[in-house]
């Protein structure tokens, strides 16, 4: 009699403890996964990039509409790193695409192409705006309307890159003239971005 009564508490006792130790694997499997999904690689990986990717913070962003030959892209380009960064070039697919500066020629303000390239200082921001640095949107080929969201590609000295969007507005402020011959001034005349009379 002993050793069945032993018998039937020994089977109650193996499957109560089975059942602790079935709840201790599952209890250390999701305090494992719990810390592994923190940060994980991809997670980080994910966060990381961006503030890589995203070589510039890039505010308000936008573009001059035009239904035909040129016009420009302006916004606010911040960087946030510990060393200068120069953009070396843009392009986007509606048109060839130039940074491009105002700069007094000859008494007259004249747009020209910024050839050594625009520097934004480590912690310092850069605008591109209506009569100063632009990105110069050259012979468009389609219509940009108010309300298209272009997509633009910027190129750094180091070969980055970092693409951005920007949306076309109406805007009829400093009164720029984005026309052809716009780099070479003509006599009597300044070549664009001449306000109207």
């Amino acid at each position: 009699m002993p050793t069945f009564l032993s018998h039937r508490l020994v089977r109650p006792a193996v499957l109560f403890t089975g059942v602790v130790l079935a709840v201790s694997v599952t209890g250390c499997g999701s305090s494992d996964d719990a810390s592994t999904a923190g940060p994980s690689p991809s997670a980080s990986a994910s966060a990381v990039p961006s503030a890589e990717a995203g070589v510039l913070g890039i505010q308000d962003p936008w573009v001059k509409a035009a239904d035909e030959g040129m016009t420009a892209a302006f916004g606010t380009l911040v960087n946030n790193t510990d060393a200068d960064v120069t953009i070396t070039g843009a392009s986007t697919t509606v048109s060839p695409t130039e940074l491009h500066e105002m700069a007094m020629q000859d008494g007259k303000m004249v747009m020209q192409a910024k050839e050594a390239g625009v520097v934004i200082k480590a912690g310092g921001e850069h605008k591109f705006e209506p009569g100063g640095d632009h990105l110069m949107l050259m012979n468009l080929n389609q219509p940009v309307k108010a309300g298209d969201e272009l997509t633009f590609t910027l190129t750094f000295a180091d070969g980055r890159t970092q693409t951005f969007t920007a949306v076309a507005k109406p805007f009829t402020g400093a009164q720029e003239s984005y026309a052809p011959g716009h780099g070479e001034p003509m006599p009597h005349t300044s070549a664009s971005h001449s306000p109207a009379p």
